[in-house]
């Protein structure tokens, strides 16, 4: 977009959802108690693995990462969407806009290759067991994990330093519920068919990778676990990773919605950003408790001692 009188700004103005009047009230207690809940879970998770010490394994040790992620990204978006049901708000200062645009995209990313790394595990757990032990070993895990994090903050600090070195005019509202990169850049004061493109492009290469490598670890994992001739084998086989299956749903269907879809941010893309940030990250640690039998039993361990 070209526009004149571009100018150095301070702040902008987060518009959200557009909702009537009447519902101010239920949506601000709604949000709260969504985030509040997703704290709680994941924290409930991180726990649960901490003082069980038959969940210390490589499994539950991505998981926590995992659930620190949740609670980390729900923090970023939802507390910003809570107070915009507050008088002025939506006000969000520049350098607050690159902070939330950067942590969203490296957290992001993050648990892309982590819901990778995920895989890989349940690949190798399955697939390798005699040699699981000795190729997941703790520097292996804290390699891969670490490994996690500097790949999302690369992938986020080409993308944030993409956005913001553009110029920007006197219009300030973000068409949206947090500063994310299509909602910024229309109010660009210059040509951002490079910036679209390379978002495109940078974002659907690294989901198509993870993707492809998550799949081709599920392909050799059905092909080992029927093999299996017990049933009881096979569904417990399957149990450890119907749980990851559908995170990996939850994740990449927004995930290809919102950046990989060509003239993206229509109205309809609000309510998914929504789910992604602050449902999804409610439903992993529920789908995690509900899903892994591991995990339940840990849970109902810790509860009987609970006095």
């Amino acid at each position: 977009m070209e526009c004149e009188n571009q100018t150095s700004l301070t702040e902008f103005i987060l518009l959200g959802l557009p909702y009537p009047e009447d519902l101010r009230a239920p949506l601000f207690i709604f949000f709260l108690l969504v985030y509040l809940l997703t704290l709680v879970g994941n924290l409930v998770i991180l726990l649960v693995v901490l003082l069980s010490s038959q969940l210390h394994k490589p499994m539950y040790w991505f998981l926590c990462h995992l659930s620190f992620l949740d609670m980390t990204v729900s923090s970023v978006v939802v507390p910003k969407i809570i107070t915009g049901f507050l008088e002025n708000g939506g006000i969000i200062s520049f350098r607050g806009c690159v902070s939330q645009l950067f942590f969203f995209h490296f957290l992001g990313c993050t648990e892309c290759f982590l819901y990778t790394v995920m895989a890989y595990d349940r690949f190798l757990a399955i697939c390798k067991p005699l040699h699981y032990a000795t190729i997941m070993n703790r520097r292996a895990c804290l390699f891969l994990a670490v490994g996690t994090y500097f790949g999302g903050c690369l992938h986020s600090l080409m993308e944030t330093a993409l956005v913001f070195r553009l110029p920007f005019g006197w219009r300030n509202q973000v068409n949206y519920i947090f500063c994310d990169i299509p909602a910024v850049l229309k109010l660009v004061c210059a040509d951002t068919t490079l910036n679209e493109k390379v978002t495109m492009v940078d974002v659907g290469l690294v989901a198509t990778t993870c993707f492809f490598l998550i799949l081709t670890s599920y392909v050799y994992i059905v092909s080992t676990v029927l093999k299996i001739r017990s049933a009881e084998g096979r569904q417990r086989a399957f149990s450890t990773c119907t749980a990851h299956v559908t995170l990996v749903v939850t994740y990449y269907v927004p995930l290809v919605f919102i950046y990989l879809r060509p003239g993206s941010q229509g109205p309809l893309d609000g309510m998914v950003a929504v789910f992604y940030t602050s449902l999804t990250p409610l439903l992993n640690p529920i789908i995690y408790t509900l899903r892994n039998k591991d995990i339940k039993i840990a849970l109902m361990r810790l509860s009987s001692r609970t006095p």
